[in-house]
């Protein structure tokens, strides 16, 4: 096997960059869950938190699983920053209650961000539904019906 090859399973990575190993997705999507029992539960206390509703929208390991970034978004959208900020601040807390809920030899590092992709999905709704789109779109139609 070649050095390049042992480089990538050292990193936790798929043989030629092909994207996270399964180890990591699952320990994601297993530390996405157990935040989003932690946050039903209403078990954080933080002025910025009281009565929002958090999503988790996705956990992203680095390949070693020692830190991982959480995409939130909270119900609507509303005081986005507000809540990744008191989260951030909350965060050790939310280690200690992930401890317990995840099984894990180290817990890794949390770093709380804003999920951009919603604001992504509504701006292409927009563009797909602008009459330039619309206009075009018609255009096309007539001539694939000349044919």
């Amino acid at each position: 096997m070649s050095k390049s090859h042992f480089d990538d399973l050292k990193n936790n990575q798929e043989p030629n960059n092909q994207g996270p190993s399964h180890r990591v997705l699952r320990v994601g999507e297993n530390i996405r869950h157990a935040l989003s029992e932690i946050f039903m539960r209403g078990e954080i206390r933080d002025p910025f938190l009281e009565g929002v509703s958090i999503t988790v929208t996705e956990v992203r390991c680095s390949p070693d699983l020692r830190n991982a970034t959480i995409y939130v978004m909270p119900l609507g959208g509303v005081n986005e920053q507000d809540v990744v900020t008191g989260l951030n601040r909350c965060r050790k807390f939310i280690r200690g209650k992930l401890s317990g809920m995840v099984s894990m030899k180290y817990l890794p590092n949390l770093k709380f961000t804003s999920d951009a992709s919603f604001g992504e999905a509504d701006h292409i709704e927009k563009l797909l539904h602008s009459p330039h789109v619309a206009q075009d779109l018609a255009k096309k139609s007539d001539t694939s019906e000349g044919d």
